[in-house]
């Protein structure tokens, strides 16, 4: 599938707004942050503003921007109307909660029951952007359960990684915070490394053979092409990166979205004040682009079915 920026950006910023704010909504529930006003204030204004802006970019990719407000009529049958509401209703309970962290300096009572919603709403916006993906049979590389497990994973380790960075600013850092980062970063390495065996080890989810039905007959092969430049949906939907290019990049996903800035902000956690705030700020750099390498790599390295029918060998 063609990589469209529209989409990594979204992906990338509003899963680590939804995971700062699953963080930060852990956190307020079992009381392993305290509710200091300035703290709560650049950290629910951060995660907002990464939210708010992968929403915005996400509707890039449509072809009538204008008509996004449609997206969410067909919540009965479509995971992208469920995801879109989700993230909007999302912003109610976060938004109260932010309330009484930042305004009223409470997380108790009737602010902690926002927090478990804001938890709960965040996490089934994920779960549902995940599945617009995981959902769709004719793409090979996505429909599986280990698309899923790949952006939760994600989401919970850009966001704790945010909360990291946070919490070392205001002088709030508590070592269940470095617990939590650790394990996450672990989770996201684990469940995207077995998401790439997954597709590696199954190749020919659809073929020629299979499609056409005659595979008792030999390969089937493409006597003549369908059109002669290049169409839209080739484009679109049978984007071509080299093996070699794709192991690069592989490398590079690893590399720069978990090995450096899980080792940088582990290594530093409890260090001088002097050493872990850059620290800090470097992993989240390193690992906010990172993510968008392995963003593109998701995309790029999917293929649609309908690619059989320009000469693909499988999809």
């Amino acid at each position: 599938m063609h990589p469209a920026y529209s989409v990594i950006l979204f992906t990338t910023f509003s899963g680590a707004g939804y995971g700062l704010l699953i963080m930060l909504a852990l956190f307020a529930i079992i009381g392993g942050v305290p509710p200091d006003r300035w703290f709560g204030f650049f950290s629910f204004t951060l995660a907002f503003v990464m939210i708010a802006f992968g929403l915005i970019a996400s509707t890039y990719h449509l072809g009538h921007p204008e008509r996004a407000l449609l997206a969410l009529s067909q919540w009965k049958s479509s995971w992208l109307s469920r995801e879109a509401i989700l993230a909007i209703a999302t912003f109610v309970p976060g938004l109260l909660f932010a309330f009484g962290w930042v305004v009223m300096g409470n997380v108790q009572g009737g602010w902690r029951v926002m927090a478990g919603m804001t938890f709960l709403l965040s996490f089934m916006t994920i779960f549902c952007t995940a599945m617009v993906y995981a959902s769709l049979r004719p793409i090979r590389a996505w429909f599986n359960p280990h698309t899923v497990r790949v952006y939760i994973a994600y989401a919970l380790w850009t966001g704790s990684l945010w909360l990291n960075l946070l919490t070392h600013l205001f002088d709030l850092h508590t070592p269940w915070i470095g617990v939590a980062f650790v394990i996450a970063g672990l989770l996201a390495f684990f469940f995207k490394r077995k998401y790439w065996i997954y597709i590696d080890r199954h190749p020919d989810w659809v073929t020629p053979e299979t499609a056409t039905g005659l595979g008792d007959l030999g390969k089937v092969r493409l006597l003549d092409a369908p059109n002669t430049q290049e169409n839209y949906v080739q484009q679109e939907m049978g984007f071509k990166i080299a093996r070699k290019h794709a192991e690069k990049l592989r490398r590079w996903a690893f590399t720069y979205s978990f090995l450096v800035p899980w080792c940088i902000a582990a290594f530093t956690v409890d260090s001088d004040p002097w050493l872990k705030i850059p620290g800090a700020i470097i992993a989240v750099i390193v690992m906010m682009g990172g993510v968008m390498i392995e963003r593109w790599l998701f995309f790029a390295e999917a293929k649609h079915t309908t690619m059989l029918y320009y000469g693909a060998e499988n999809s």
